[in-house]
């Protein structure tokens, strides 16, 4: 048997960049949660939930270019503040879609593009609609008359599809983040507790677990979502509240283990106090295990919070969200414009995918027999 040097976590590390799945998968993971973070620097339509409409380009195909007319409107800032790179920019423009357009000396007029390819009657704006915000006259037609690019078209409101696409990405990172944190918390206290105790605290905290283990997940949720209400945090929390019971059954299958071995009869005769033989003694040795089903726990949070907002009762548009995306497209499969509903449901499979498949690599690296 080959001896290898080093910590744990050093090992660990060594065998998983070896491992050629396991790298592509942690890069899945990695890639998602840096677009969740910085979702607005990547989207195309930085306003918040990049909710800009316009129904006269609504359904535009993958590609479609547009000329557009920028008009401040009167919360006008211009540039965008630190904070609207993680939450998006206030609407304080009015972006509109033109034909063409003429400036004169002291105003603008322009055609607007009413689709189908349709063009209303001329309408004109005076220049101090921009003028006022100290923005130049010269600059008018630089800066604030330009042609857009919808790289994956636009949606049935005439939504920038690839923004909404790439912003629907933190709601999924993060209810897996939040609900297997919350499932941890509460998963591996109960399960330690019972673990460690025995007894009828154990018979108590089993008795809770297989009451809520009975119930399926999705029907828990929805329960939970009533009674709490509909949003975005309560999702989080909804999803969290139905995932500890796999952390608590293992954890405190890990005690029952644990508490009979050496180190902690002697922690028990050295006078050490039960919080420090469970925190200090016991637990680091159950960390594996915990990552393990915490990667798996990821997927599964992931796809319940798809299938809820699918159902209308997870994120609340206009959040983007890959379940109410699908929801609000899914008829386009047979009607045409299939990538509406087909782009947010590979996204769900790649990331679940992604989850999956570095839990198993997880398992197999993490066992100390190989």
């Amino acid at each position: 048997m080959k001896q290898e040097n080093g910590s744990f976590s050093q090992i660990v590390f060594k065998k998983l960049r070896k491992n050629t799945l396991g790298v592509l998968s942690f890069s899945v993971i990695v890639l998602a949660g840096l677009i969740s973070i910085f979702s607005y620097l990547f989207a195309a339509d930085k306003t918040e939930n990049a909710n800009r409409q316009d129904l006269s380009i609504a359904y535009a195909p993958i590609g479609y270019q547009q000329k557009t007319i920028e008009i401040p409107l009167p919360n006008y800032e211009g540039k965008m503040h630190f904070a609207d790179y993680f939450f998006g920019k206030k609407i304080d423009s009015e972006q509109i879609s033109i034909t063409s357009y003429k400036i004169n000396k002291n105003e603008v007029e322009y055609v607007p593009y009413l689709g189908n390819g349709l063009s209303g009657e001329p309408i004109k704006v005076d220049i101090s609609a921009w003028t006022k915000y100290d923005i130049k006259p010269q600059d008018i037609a630089s800066k604030f008359i330009y042609t857009k690019t919808y790289l994956l078209g636009t949606d049935s409101y005439g939504r920038d599809f690839y923004s909404r696409l790439i912003i629907g990405t933190r709601i999924s990172f993060l209810i897996g983040f939040i609900a297997v944190f919350i499932s941890l918390v509460v998963g591996v206290t109960l399960g330690a507790i019972a673990g460690y105790y025995k007894g009828k605290v154990d018979d108590v905290i089993m008795w809770l677990i297989n009451v809520v283990w009975s119930i399926p997940t999705l029907l828990l949720v929805i329960a939970i979502t009533l009674a709490i209400g509909k949003g975005f945090w309560q999702i989080f929390i909804a999803v969290g509240l139905t995932m500890w019971v796999e952390v608590a059954r293992v954890v405190r299958g890990q005690f029952l283990s644990y508490r009979e071995k050496e180190f902690v009869e002697a922690a028990k005769a050295l006078g050490f106090s039960d919080m420090r033989i469970i925190f200090n003694q016991i637990l680091p040795n159950v960390v594996a295990p915990v990552i393990v089903i915490s990667a798996a726990n990821f997927a599964s949070a992931i796809l319940v919070e798809s299938g809820l907002s699918f159902l209308g009762i997870g994120a609340q548009p206009p959040t983007p969200s890959w379940g109410n995306i699908i929801k609000e497209h899914y008829s386009h499969i047979i009607l045409g414009k299939q990538h509406l509903a087909i782009l947010p449901g590979l996204a769900i499979m790649l990331l679940v995918l992604g989850f999956n498949i570095f839990g198993n690599v997880l398992r197999d690296i993490m066992d100390i027999k190989n």
